[in-house]
């Protein structure tokens, strides 16, 4: 059965963005939840948003970022629009190499952690507002059907060892359950144009963190970046 849609903001977003087979689900979630509180629609550099995280956190740029992190990111740091620092499909064979140009205008938002589950999730999309989600993975999750549904088998736990970033941006229902529509970025051709619907009794085991974008921050527009 497709799902029907109560709430949908998919309008505020551009085409689902790939990040291949980097661990920067959480750049690109968060980039694309900032970028789509600015209008009109303009991705912002998920390289960007990424090196400053995992340079304050002091981790690798081989390894996955914290949400913690993340956030202070784009509140201290901001991002400049993607064409500023472009996306790159794998790192520099030299890391001391790898750093964003200097003198870019940056665009700064804060961000907060937000206790909660699937009722604060719906509550915060029909304020017109897209939600920042990590969850933990399972099988199901890689092979939406022809509706974009994630439809679990018997007994499919979730897997502590699978995080993922993905982008609150719909609600609905898939029968008679209540679903949540999820912006990937594994590309257009993860479910249905990079959107997946997880329903409630897939999604709420599975959802480990969420947080919310809030207001823009105002400091100097040029970031020259250490």
């Amino acid at each position: 059965m497709p799902p029907i849609v109560h709430q949908d903001l998919r309008f505020r977003f551009g085409p689902a963005r790939d990040q291949g087979a980097r661990p920067t689900c959480l750049a690109f979630a968060a980039s694309d939840t900032h970028a789509a509180l600015r209008t009109p629609w303009t991705p912002l550099s998920c390289e960007f948003a990424f090196y400053h995280a995992q340079r304050r956190a002091g981790r690798p740029p081989t390894g996955g970022a914290s949400l913690r992190h993340m956030l202070t990111t784009l509140k201290a740091d901001g991002q400049p629009i993607e064409p500023g620092w472009p996306y790159l499909a794998s790192l520099p064979a030299k890391l001391d190499e790898y750093g964003p140009p200097s003198g870019l205008t940056v665009y700064r938002r804060a961000g907060e952690p937000h206790l909660g589950g699937v009722d604060e999730i719906v509550k915060t999309l029909d304020l017109g507002e897209p939600a920042l989600v990590i969850m933990m993975l399972s099988d199901a999750f890689y092979v939406p059907n022809r509706d974009g549904v994630v439809v679990a088998s018997p007994g499919e736990c979730p897997d502590p060892l699978r995080r993922h970033a993905v982008i609150a941006v719909a609600h609905g229902s898939v029968g008679t359950e209540r679903a949540i529509l999820v912006r990937n970025s594994w590309g257009a051709d993860w479910g249905i144009s990079g959107h997946g619907w997880l329903p409630e009794t897939y999604f709420a085991p599975r959802l480990t963190h969420v947080a919310l974008l809030k207001e823009e921050v105002y400091v100097s527009a040029t970031n020259l970046a250490a």
